[in-house]
């Protein structure tokens, strides 16, 4: 599959490469310009241009930049209806183009009709004399001419017939072609990688961390297999309308009635179609780019070099927020650069707009202090891990789950749903509640009254039957620490207990734990006491008061 993949993208960045040289080679195809600029002034400017027939280039003539739309249309109409007469002439009839003088200057006729008059601006663009140039035109014009004609005649046309008919029947089997192949390659990729064996000897076993991260790794490399997979789907798209297009387009070439569609083809869509290379070169070099980093992502977790038992568990986190920020920050280069050479296929120059770029970058950098150090502080966060995507955090009187982090901010959902967002350079002290592992700290009211040791064992006792359990082994770590009285409170004892959890485990094993433990306080009659408080009265004279109450 990397061998197709290489072999398509080959193939396509020659097609593209190559484009210039072929036009070139064909006959029929015309070289499309804009007028081009000789002089500076606004109207006197000299602007240039070519004639055509039948979608070929014959010719180039000059003229000030107000006079030449309306002579370059004038010769176009007169050679136009010169041909028109000349072609329903006999097969046999020949041309005749002549240059006679009229006031000194060289004028061409066409079978004793009027066409142009060489001008010594026309002149200028051979490097040669006006009667020179004039005989050249007309050498030219004789030959394109009758070509013009034979190639309107019954056997020329059924050749050419045959040849539209061979390029259609060799399109068909191209398409089929890639079609199939498309669909082989689609096939081979949507083979699930999960189904494959780790690599490895047959007596080497895996290591409990690189057997936990295998999840992770899969999980990678079918990212990865799906980019390139949307890479391949493009560049299959782009090869079927390159087909299609291309023949098409060839075809229109072969006859002259239908040869100076490509003209119009041509200037139509040729800022559109270099706007279009841009667009897809860009896209698939973001998707490329997203295939390499999960692929270096995968390799690296693969191999178990970085890899503890301790540490695997918190890998998938930093995978995908160590993934997320490096695929914007790819977006951003590639649409940058894709922006910059969408300028240059538009025959923008860019290098003055680079300088203002920077002198506009250094302002904005002035201006925007506060977006740097959020970048800084948000670049920090991320390669020291202080938090990730998935993590529950704290932040001042704010926290929550993290659901977005980038270098600029972080996002996060809290109890009540509310999405917080926070700029990174606002974090300062920051309260990870889930990185690596978590703890549940719960205390438990106990009545003065109580048989306190009969409490702790009791506690104690839950929380090891809860550990043994096959539902809550793996998310309790450790055996629950009873720690003992924690103080003395208006509620009574307070025995306070930790249970070390898996991340984000912490709320239900506590939740789990309380419901357990309530059950069996009630079992062994141990009350959980609520908030008491004792008055005593030492004043004579208001139990007096109160006792003439009592009496009254």
């Amino acid at each position: 599959m990397r061998f197709q993949f290489l072999a398509i993208a080959s193939s396509m960045a020659i097609a593209v490469v190559s484009v210039p040289k072929a036009t070139a080679q064909i006959p029929f195809l015309p070289q499309l310009q804009a007028p081009s600029s000789v002089s500076n002034d606004s109207n006197d400017r000299l602007v240039t241009g070519w004639i055509y027939l039948d979608g070929r280039r014959l010719f180039q003539i000059a003229a000030s930049k107000a006079n030449f739309p309306e002579r370059s249309e004038d010769i176009q109409k007169k050679l136009q209806k010169i041909g028109q007469n000349y072609f329903q002439s006999p097969p046999k009839t020949a041309v005749k183009v002549e240059v006679r003088k009229v006031n000194e200057l060289p004028v061409i006729y066409v079978n004793g009709q009027y066409l142009m008059t060489i001008t010594s601006e026309d002149a200028g663009l051979r490097q040669v004399d006006m009667s020179t140039s004039a005989n050249q035109v007309a050498e030219s014009l004789q030959e394109d001419l009758q070509q013009a004609k034979q190639e309107r005649q019954t056997q020329f046309l059924i050749d050419q017939g045959k040849i539209a008919a061979g390029i259609g029947l060799a399109m068909i089997v191209m398409s089929c072609g890639v079609y199939s192949w498309e669909q082989r390659s689609k096939k081979n990729l949507l083979d699930p990688l999960s189904s494959q064996p780790p690599r490895g000897t047959l007596n080497s076993p895996i290591s409990p961390a690189v057997a936990a991260a295998q999840p992770i790794a899969t999980q990678l490399n079918q990212r990865q297999k799906q980019h390139l997979q949307e890479v391949k789907r493009r560049l299959f798209q782009l090869t079927q309308a390159g087909i299609w297009g291309g023949g098409s387009f060839f075809i229109l070439g072969l006859f002259p009635y239908t040869r100076g569609f490509q003209v119009g083809i041509l200037t139509a869509a040729q800022f559109p179609l270099r706007l279009g290379v841009v667009f897809l070169v860009t896209y698939v070099a973001i998707r490329l780019t997203y295939a390499l980093i999960e692929r270096f992502t995968s390799s690296l977790i693969s191999s178990g070099a970085l890899l503890t038992p301790e540490s695997s568990e918190r890998l998938q986190l930093r995978v995908s927020t160590f993934s997320g920020v490096t695929k914007s920050i790819a977006t951003g280069i590639c649409v940058g650069v894709g922006f910059l050479l969408a300028l240059v296929s538009l025959g923008i120059d860019i290098v003055p707009l680079l300088a203002g770029a920077s002198l506009i970058g250094v302002a904005v950098s002035l201006a925007s202090q506060n977006l740097i150090k959020d970048a800084i502080n948000g670049f920090l966060i991320i390669l020291e891990d202080q938090y990730a995507l998935g993590d529950v955090i704290s932040v001042g009187d704010v926290g929550g789950l993290v659901e977005n982090l980038n270098l600029r901010m972080t996002q996060v959902r809290d109890s009540e749903g509310r999405l917080i967002t926070i700029p990174n350079g606002e974090i300062k002290v920051v309260a990870n509640l889930s990185n690596r592992w978590s703890r549940a700290d719960l205390t438990v009211p106990i009545a003065y009254q109580a048989d306190t040791e009969k409490a702790l064992k009791l506690i104690e006792t839950v929380g090891l039957e809860m550990n043994q359990e096959m539902q809550w082994q793996p998310q309790i770590l450790e055996p629950p620490q009873v720690l003992g009285i924690d103080q003395f409170g208006d509620r009574g004892l307070i025995i306070r207990v930790w249970i070390k959890t898996q991340p984000l485990k912490q709320w239900d094993v506590a939740r789990e734990f309380r419901r357990r433990l309530k059950i069996a306080l009630d079992q062994a009659g141990i009350s959980i006491s609520v908030p008491q408080q004792a008055i005593w009265v030492n004043d004579d004279h208001l139990l007096n008061f109160q006792g003439n109450g009592k009496a009254d």
